[in-house]
């Protein structure tokens, strides 16, 4: 165990070293390239900050004004014959949007039912095998100046739904 905590401690420097070295090797100034790099960087940082405001405004919004579980108790007939638990609903949907503020939900659940419960298990599992959808795709797609997403939205729902589907079926397999 030790010698995994050492390899583990030394992992990321050594990245840096064998990084540094290999420009060196190339002839390539290696901290110009650097700076250059977060020059680049700073940038997109900036021409994506009013996208990142807004997609955390309107999880502020979403999660304060209860609309979450209005939508949870509106749906919930639909969830409870599918096994799929109404409390589940306000993670689901922050989910498409934002990976902290449904971090915060995962959170508030572990609290009410505690992380070894069925419902701790189940979103433990769902948290993986699902992505921030709109979130990612703003990010991905402003910086990268694309306006025609084409089917990606369509594909990334479905993706998203088919890991959520999962989830509920590896953990009904799995505890019942």
């Amino acid at each position: 165990m030790q010698l995994l905590i050492v390899i583990s401690n030394l992992m990321l420097p050594l990245v840096f070293v064998i990084i540094i070295a290999h420009g060196l090797s190339k002839g390539i100034n290696v901290y110009d390239a650097f700076i250059e790099g977060a020059v680049e960087g700073m940038k997109c940082a900036v021409d994506i900050m009013p996208t990142l405001i807004g997609l955390m405004m309107a999880v502020g919004i979403l999660r304060s004004s209860g609309a979450l579980d209005i939508l949870s108790d509106i749906i919930s007939p639909i969830t409870e014959r599918l096994h799929y638990p109404s409390e589940l609903v306000p993670l689901t949907f922050m989910r498409l949007v934002s990976s902290s503020a449904s971090t915060g939900l995962l959170l508030d659940l572990f609290r009410q039912y505690g992380p070894d419960s069925y419902i701790g298990r189940l979103v433990s599992v769902m948290m993986s095998c699902t992505e921030t959808v709109f979130y990612t795709m703003s990010i991905y797609f402003m910086s990268v100046k694309i306006t025609k997403t084409r089917y990606t939205l369509a594909g990334a729902l479905i993706a998203n739904f088919a890991g959520v589907l999962a989830s509920v079926l590896i953990c009904k397999l799995i505890w019942g």
